[in-house]
């Protein structure tokens, strides 16, 4: 079956971006690859490849790589933004004004701005608004590492989107033989579950630097989709969508796989450490840091209990020892599983 041909920005140069941008452009779109370091596309666009983030995977001669943004949008119905989130807003607030009426913009950044405790897709709509623009807005999430992605190993996520023809208009522009794409219109669902599941990542890596074992992995993660579905659904989402690959999926690969950034900074903590060492090793964000604090005032303003999240959030903000707050969760009081959404 033929691809029908679409011209499409990703907005964010990184692993996953570029990822992204490789799966676009093989399937034969034009693509506008935009990363703000005029010296890094450049480099990009000359040599064919991310050696900075994503080495080693050639990329089409479809795919255009720039710093300069008014140009990856220009002409562009279709954009992805892929920044990490402590910059998708000022990256946006830039864009909006440049899009038409009937732009679909796709968040696939996983985290929850600190200020304002907006959701990615929440961020958008206001941007959008400010610019008195109407768009559709709508989210990619699930289980996908960037580097498996471009490997072309066999990865499912979900989109979601205000509506039911604008998912499946996205799915269409994925979909590969190696890259499933299912379809939902649960955007805060998806969201939530794509930013809460790397603060329970940097707690099951600290379980595994600390040396607890399986057992332990196990249930943190169990008991980390429990906490992530209470807040989900009290803001609204379907418990169902806790379940699937934006939810159980990504979860389970962001606490279990050795590519996951967020896991990482969890097993250095628990191997004692400091959170500032630990950050300056880093090239790439570790979106779980910034998320645990506004997750943290999140389920605060929600008033909803999330004891994982709270150890967390001490243990980056407040400096409290990993092996305090392993302590304080193993300590709490006993409850019935079924204690679930209260």
């Amino acid at each position: 079956m033929m691809t029908e041909i679409h011209d499409i920005a990703v907005i964010g140069a990184g692993s996953w971006g570029t990822a992204l941008a490789k799966v676009l452009s093989d399937k034969g779109h034009r693509v506008w690859l935009w990363g703000h370091n005029p010296a890094h596309m450049s480099g990009i666009e000359s040599s064919r490849e991310n050696n900075k983030y994503l080495p080693g995977f050639p990329l089409a001669q479809n795919l255009t790589a720039t710093a300069d943004l008014p140009a990856a949008v220009a002409g562009c119905t279709t954009i992805i933004m892929a920044v990490p989130s402590h910059v998708t807003r000022g990256v946006f607030k830039q864009i909006a004004p440049l899009l038409k009426d009937g732009a679909i913009i796709i968040s696939a950044t996983k985290g929850i701005e600190n200020n304002s405790l907006f959701t990615m897709t929440q961020l958008l709509t206001e941007e959008l608004h400010q610019a008195n623009v109407q768009g559709h807005i709508g989210v990619l999430s699930g289980p996908s590492f960037a580097k498996e992605v471009a490997q072309r190993i066999p990865t499912a996520v979900t989109v979601a989107a205000d509506t039911s023809e604008v998912a499946e208009f996205v799915q269409n522009l994925f979909f590969t033989d190696r890259f499933r794409v299912y379809t939902s219109t649960d955007l805060i669902g998806l969201e939530l579950g794509g930013a809460l599941k790397n603060p329970i990542a940097i707690a099951a890596g600290i379980c595994d630097g600390a040396g607890l074992g399986t057992n332990t992995r196990a249930a943190l993660i169990t008991r980390g989709l429990t906490e992530i579905t209470r807040l989900g659904v009290k803001m609204g989402a379907s418990p169902l969508t806790f379940s699937g690959l934006s939810g159980l999926g990504d979860l389970v690969l962001t606490c279990t796989g050795d590519l996951s950034r967020n896991r990482t900074v969890g097993v250095k903590l628990g191997q004692g450490m400091t959170l500032p060492a630990i950050l300056a090793e880093m090239e790439m964000v570790a979106e779980g840091v910034k998320t645990t604090k506004s997750a943290w005032h999140l389920a605060q303003r929600e008033g909803v209990d999330m004891p994982i999240l709270e150890q967390m959030y001490q243990v980056l903000y407040e400096d409290k020892p990993c092996s305090e707050a392993i302590e304080a969760l193993l300590n709490r009081d006993q409850k019935g599983e079924d204690e679930f959404i209260t």
